[in-house]
């Protein structure tokens, strides 16, 4: 999908986020988010050549309940747009990073997708509202066991949750028309690479804990050539386990 002009914001909301959320909750707040993450949008542009996002993926951002995959006490702050502690040392992404890394791994209908880093899920259910089937791998076991039941409430039935050391990726399933890496490595992961397919896409933050990272997009040429974009400067957390080292 590429970017084009972005519809009114209000249009973005449907009636009902997804099964089981009730019509138009917290829609005012929503609508908020979407008008901040344009903005961030629109600054970023001269260094991630994307000053308008897909209005496909506004949509997907709109649609998931953002405040059921936050801990209660932070529900209030659930459409800020700003990371938020999720416990176990992790954080759910800004809502324009999110959006930028959907964006940039140009989500299709009938597309498969890993991605690395569970966390509380929500990154998985934005990319679940854009493509076929959602597989997210978590190292931490109550992470992993939270989001696999939240996604399971909220009617995502098209995401697959995995216990295990995302670095080396789900090669069960691959090949993946895109890979999305929510935790940073000190290098691009040779095993995800390998696991993208001819034509695919991968956006991950790459640098050292706590130091400098960059959000760096990865493509496979169809005749298996890689090549590596610099996109944003950006703070994760780190990607733990061993291929995270």
């Amino acid at each position: 999908m590429k970017a084009v002009a972005v519809l009114g914001l209000a249009a973005l909301l449907p009636a009902a986020a997804c099964a089981g959320e009730p019509t138009g909750s917290r829609q005012e707040d929503r609508e908020r988010m979407l008008a901040a993450v344009a903005a961030d949008a629109r600054a970023t542009g001269p260094e991630t050549g994307r000053a308008e996002l897909s209005p496909e993926v506004l949509a997907a951002l709109g649609r998931v309940p953002r405040h059921r995959f936050v801990p209660a006490a932070l529900a209030s702050s659930a459409y800020d747009n700003r990371p938020l502690p999720i416990g176990s040392g992790q954080t759910i992404s800004q809502p324009f990073i999110v959006a930028l890394m959907t964006d940039l791994v140009d989500p299709e209908a009938d597309d498969r997708v890993l991605e690395v880093g569970t966390g509380s899920g929500y990154q998985a259910a934005v990319l679940a509202e854009l493509v076929d089937h959602v597989y997210t791998v978590e190292i931490v076991p109550e992470l992993a066991r939270e989001a696999e039941a939240r996604l399971e409430r909220l009617g995502y039935d098209n995401v697959t949750v995995h216990l295990g050391d995302g670095g080396f990726g789900w090669a069960e399933h691959a090949p993946y028309d895109a890979i999305v890496v929510t935790a940073a490595a000190p290098h691009v992961p040779s095993a995800l690479v390998e696991q993208l397919a001819s034509g695919g896409r991968m956006v991950l933050p790459v640098g050292e804990p706590g130091g400098f990272q960059t959000l760096v997009l990865v493509a496979r040429g169809s005749a298996g050539e890689v090549t590596q974009e610099r996109i944003l400067g950006v703070t994760f957390v780190p990607l733990t386990g061993d291929e995270g080292r």
